[in-house]
């Protein structure tokens, strides 16, 4: 699921049906349509009763939208953080410290933003509302951004089900994110078989975003 820091893959502009990357002994079929890849400014991460999301947002235009939605299971979210924390790791050994700016401090008395509260500002289109599932990440990265091919690895081959880029800051900010809403799951009893529908005013998920 990790991978070196590396270079930019180079695909080929003459095969317009699909392409295919490999790396430590994983084959994914890159299909035409996620070969491009998003750009990403941010992420949040939902953290569900059986699996978590993670909506990939770009900020740069009005209205707000969610460019990319990934479903990943338990399992492969906590392969995923010690992965990415890795890649970081070896991309300040490499390039420097990844450094954030400081936060805004909110006032006393400000409320804290809902997740139904930023989503009420986000347009979040149809094809992107059931997301795509992985089962597994590669990560690559230059000096200015990482990449995230998201993977379903099902019988009779893997394929990339969506292709995301992200600045090193960013990347760092979804590694936070990440290990709280994993660690609040942890914490979390075991839900019942059927659990009770939230209160109106509470959203179903869990909500981590990026500290902005």
């Amino acid at each position: 699921m990790s991978d070196d820091p590396q270079d930019p893959e180079e695909n080929s502009a003459d095969m317009p049906q699909s392409q295919e990357v490999r790396h430590s002994h994983v084959g994914a079929l890159v299909p035409a349509h996620v070969a491009r890849g998003t750009f990403s400014t941010g992420a949040v991460v939902l953290q569900g009763q059986h699996e978590f999301i993670v909506d990939f947002l770009l900020r740069m235009q009005q209205p707000q939208q969610v460019a990319a939605r990934i479903v990943m299971p338990p399992a492969v979210v906590s392969q995923f953080i010690q992965a990415l924390n890795e890649n970081i790791k070896k991309h300040e050994d490499r390039f420097g410290q990844i450094t954030l700016p400081s936060s805004p401090v909110p006032a006393p008395d400000a409320p804290k933003q809902s997740a139904q509260d930023l989503y009420d500002q986000l347009k979040l289109p149809e094809e992107t509302l059931s997301g795509v599932y992985a089962n597994a990440v590669m990560i690559g990265h230059t000096a200015s951004e990482f990449s995230f091919d998201f993977i379903t690895t099902f019988f009779p081959r893997s394929a990339v089900s969506s292709r995301v880029f992200l600045a090193a800051q960013n990347a760092k900010r979804l590694l936070d994110s990440l290990k709280h809403a994993f660690n609040q799951a942890q914490q979390r009893p075991n839900a019942p078989p059927s659990p009770p529908e939230p209160p109106i005013d509470e959203p179903p998920y869990g909500y981590h975003p990026e500290n902005n």
